[in-house]
């Protein structure tokens, strides 16, 4: 089996040792390097390709998502999972909109750590559930504006989803992974992928940030319309 190569960048050295102790036990992960700022992790990223960066968001000289914007430009085919805790709410659909693989809680159970790292390396888009509470509250508040501003009511109205498509969306609200829609679906996982790329150009967006906030705009215009 093909060792994950991962790069671990946090401005806390305890946190950074800490994470390489448990990654470096097990068989198929191989830590390549750490980093204690953005820039470093930018640095360490282009010269050693690795599969993974586990990124933090607050480091000092760069950002993480600084960082992830430059690295989706040098880096394209290396998988940045954030390193996050519940006050960075307000980083989460940033890093997400930019780009990011998932997130994964500093505080995490060292178990559950390990397997989203493997679901991150394997392309799986890792979410935890606490996360994604915290994103559909989010999106609720900004579902208003952001109707206003970038969906008009007409456009709204043209939208009409299939049961199938219904069914999805609910889940893509819920912050299901792909893993874990094609589980409730009861389809493969890369047919649960297709049918969220045809959900997204149906409703014109591009990640799912964007596909939360429109599913639930959509969602309000059909309460109010029953």
């Amino acid at each position: 089996m093909k060792n994950i190569r991962i790069v671990i960048a946090d401005d806390q050295m305890l946190i950074r040792e800490g994470l390489r102790t448990i990654l470096d036990l097990e068989d198929d992960m191989e830590v390549v390097g750490v980093a204690k700022n953005g820039l470093e992790t930018c640095e360490l990223a282009e010269a050693l390709h690795p599969d993974l960066v586990l990124m933090d968001i607050q480091m000092p000289v760069m950002n993480g998502i600084a960082a992830l914007k430059h690295l989706q430009q040098t880096c394209p085919n290396t998988v940045i999972l954030i390193l996050t805790t519940f006050m960075d709410e307000g980083y989460i659909i940033e890093g997400m909109a930019n780009g990011a693989g998932g997130y994964m809680l500093k505080d995490m159970d060292a178990d559950k750590m390990i397997t989203s790292i493997r679901d991150a390396a394997s392309r799986q888009f890792v979410l935890p559930a606490s996360i994604a509470a915290k994103l559909a509250a989010r999106a609720s508040r900004m579902t208003a504006e952001y109707k206003r501003q970038s969906f008009p009511s007409s456009y709204l109205e043209d939208t009409v989803l299939t049961e199938r498509e219904q069914d999805l969306a609910g889940l893509v609200i819920r912050g299901m992974s792909n893993r874990e829609i094609a589980d409730a679906l009861h389809i493969a996982e890369g047919t649960a992928r297709n049918y969220i790329s045809n959900l997204y150009g149906k409703l014109g967006v591009v990640d799912r940030a964007q596909a939360i906030v429109r599913l639930r705009a959509l969602c309000d215009r059909q309460q109010n319309t029953e």
